[in-house]
């Protein structure tokens, strides 16, 4: 509440605005000196890093996979008007002036990401790009050492 700077007839009421403004901030002050208690118990706390004394920034395998994802929402944003203007252009029945404005359209307003064959399937352990099996969305490499393992569900090994 911040109603210090007006000046009421009733001198009770400023009075009582004045207090309030000071607890508010004294209880402000320890909420902020209580956060940072907490987040110094937690950044020095060896426990709460991850995996032994291995850090883990994110969930993903390397750079390429967060470049990947970062394409696939930008397809998923633009997909629908992509799409659309992509057909006009295309149209072979359409006046040639409406299909160069498209054209523009297309290059001025959508990032070349938003392309969807800028997608690579990789696999979502290693981020390796070929021999991926897609339904897995596993390489050729991890899907035999889990599926020899039986950690895949539905798998069998061949047999004849």
């Amino acid at each position: 509440m911040q109603l210090t700077g007006l000046n009421f007839c009733d001198s009770r009421f400023s009075i009582n605005i004045l207090k309030q403004t000071a607890s508010t901030q004294r209880k402000m002050a320890a909420l902020g000196q209580g956060v940072s208690s907490l987040t110094k118990f937690i950044w020095r706390s060896p426990d709460l890093a991850g995996y032994g004394f291995q850090q883990v920034r994110n969930k993903w395998a390397d750079w390429k996979m967060i470049r990947d994802v970062k394409r696939r929402k930008c397809v998923q944003e633009h997909c629908t008007d992509r799409v659309r203007v992509l057909a006009l252009k295309r149209n072979n029945v359409l006046p040639p002036e409406i299909r160069e404005i498209a054209s523009k359209e297309m290059d001025e307003n959508f990032p070349r990401n938003s392309a969807p064959c800028r997608i690579t399937f990789r696999c979502a352990l290693t981020s390796r790009p070929r021999g991926v099996v897609y339904r897995w969305r596993l390489s050729r490499i991890v899907f035999r050492d889990l599926a020899d393992h039986n950690l895949l569900s539905g798998v069998q090994r061949a047999m004849w």
